[in-house]
Order: C-alpha cells, then sequence, then structure tokens
C-alpha cells in the first residue's frame, strides 16, 4: 500500500496524525496501556476532560481501531474500554513522546515566560 506523502493537504495520513496528535487520545491511550478501564475510571485518571468529550474521543478512536468498548450484560451494565492491537502497537512512540514532554516541560515553560 502506498503511504503517501504527509506534506500533501489530501494525503490520508493526515487523519492519522490528527487522531495521535490528539491531547486526549493521547492520555485515552496512555491510560489503557495497563489494561481495560471503565469510563468513569479512565475520566478520573486522565483528570480535566469532560464527559461529552471523553465520550467523542473514545468514539473516534474506536472508529480508527485503536479501542474495543465491550459492554457486560449486567445490572447496571458495565463498559470497559481497551487497547486493540493497533492501539497497543501505538503505545511506545506514544510514551516516548510523554517521557520527552516531562523531561523538557521546564525548559519549554522557561521559553514561553521569556518570549513574553
Amino acid at each position: 500500500m502506498d503511504t503517501g506523502d504527509v506534506f500533501d493537504p489530501n494525503c490520508p495520513t493526515r487523519v492519522v496524525l490528527d487522531r495521535i496528535g490528539d491531547k486526549w487520545s493521547a492520555l485515552v491511550l496512555l491510560c489503557l496501556a495497563g489494561g481495560p478501564m471503565r469510563f468513569t475510571r479512565l475520566r478520573e485518571r486522565i483528570g480535566g476532560v469532560t464527559p461529552k468529550v471523553l465520550t467523542q474521543t473514545l468514539r473516534a478512536m474506536e472508529q480508527d481501531g485503536l479501542v474495543t468498548r465491550e459492554v457486560f450484560a449486567e445490572v447496571p451494565p458495565r463498559v470497559e474500554y481497551a487497547l486493540t492491537d493497533l492501539g497497543h502497537s501505538l503505545h511506545d512512540p506514544m510514551a516516548a513522546v510523554a517521557a520527552w514532554a516531562e523531561q523538557h516541560v521546564g525548559e519549554i515553560l522557561r521559553s514561553r515566560e521569556m518570549y513574553s
């Protein structure tokens, strides 16, 4: 399959970059790397995300094949989200970006301060 040219505005690869470049998708991916999670736990773990935005993010990630949603026939119904194999394949690169961000956040913040 032709991978295309990411610099071409019509390249479908940009859709993938939009997904993995979204902060909520990245945080969901990092949270689910440890195993399946229920919606409420995921929202608590991420912090700062509204239920609406988390729902939209999870639906988009499910549509992209990065996350699965499993509904358990219980009362009340239990729903768990988990990474697919494709989602797991994205974990290491995303974890590397997160580690870089944590390592360099001080430099970035100082630079922003100096710029202002």
